[in-house]
């Protein structure tokens, strides 16, 4: 009877379900290796995001070196205040020839001729030694199939000039102008004709020529 007793006994224990031994060390272990790498991809995830992020917004606050010209790379205040200057001497030069050389009783110069020409004597003469100091203007005034010479510009008499700067000015030949400013044209036997008033086209020539050295005449048309 005993016997029997331990006998029930073991069988019953024999069915009960065993207890997790050596597969438990293992499922804990793989469940803890799952939760690193979440947390190592949650990880490189927000970093990747706050670099991409920072790079977006130093590339939308920062001015890369190719999107300045040359102009503003070598900005000098000095360059611009002596360009003023050689503009208004420009435009007396102009004034001044209208009774001689241009045989007009009026000379209208657009200001965004004027302009022009400050922003192209900047650009010839970033790269000079001595800036728009070494410049040598010439004026000239085409018409009639001439080019008529207006005057001449030395920037600085005291220095030696090393560029010579030769600005091909036009006449405004566009819509009604031409034809209204031939009706108030004065005509006599013994004189030339002298017109009322001259208008300049905003587009012109210029020519640059480096007297220091044998390079080849640099033509832009602006």
């Amino acid at each position: 009877m005993q016997e029997q007793l331990i006998s029930s006994l073991s069988s019953e224990d024999s069915g009960l379900p065993s207890t997790p031994t050596s597969d438990a060390p293992s499922k804990r272990l793989s469940w803890s290796n799952l939760m690193q790498k979440l947390h190592s991809s949650q990880s490189l995830d927000s970093d990747s995001d706050s670099h991409s992020s920072t790079d977006d917004a130093s590339d939308a606050g920062s001015i890369s070196l190719a999107d300045l010209s040359e102009s503003d790379l070598f900005f000098d205040p000095t360059e611009e205040a002596l360009c003023k200057e050689v503009v208004q001497l420009i435009a007396l030069n102009l004034t001044d020839a209208k009774d001689g050389i241009l045989h007009c009783s009026k000379l209208l110069i657009p200001e965004m001729l004027l302009q022009h020409i400050g922003q192209e004597l900047v650009h010839l003469s970033v790269s000079e030694p001595c800036g728009l100091r070494g410049a040598l203007v010439d004026l000239c005034v085409e018409q009639d199939g001439s080019c008529e010479a207006v005057g001449q510009i030395s920037v600085d008499p005291y220095l030696v000039p090393t560029f010579q700067l030769t600005l091909v000015l036009r006449l405004d030949s566009r819509g009604f102008w031409p034809k209204i400013q031939g009706l108030f044209a004065g005509r006599s036997p013994s004189s030339p004709v002298v017109r009322r008033a001259l208008k300049l086209s905003t587009g012109f020539r210029v020519i640059k020529r480096k007297l220091y050295s044998s390079e080849e005449l640099l033509i832009e048309e602006c």
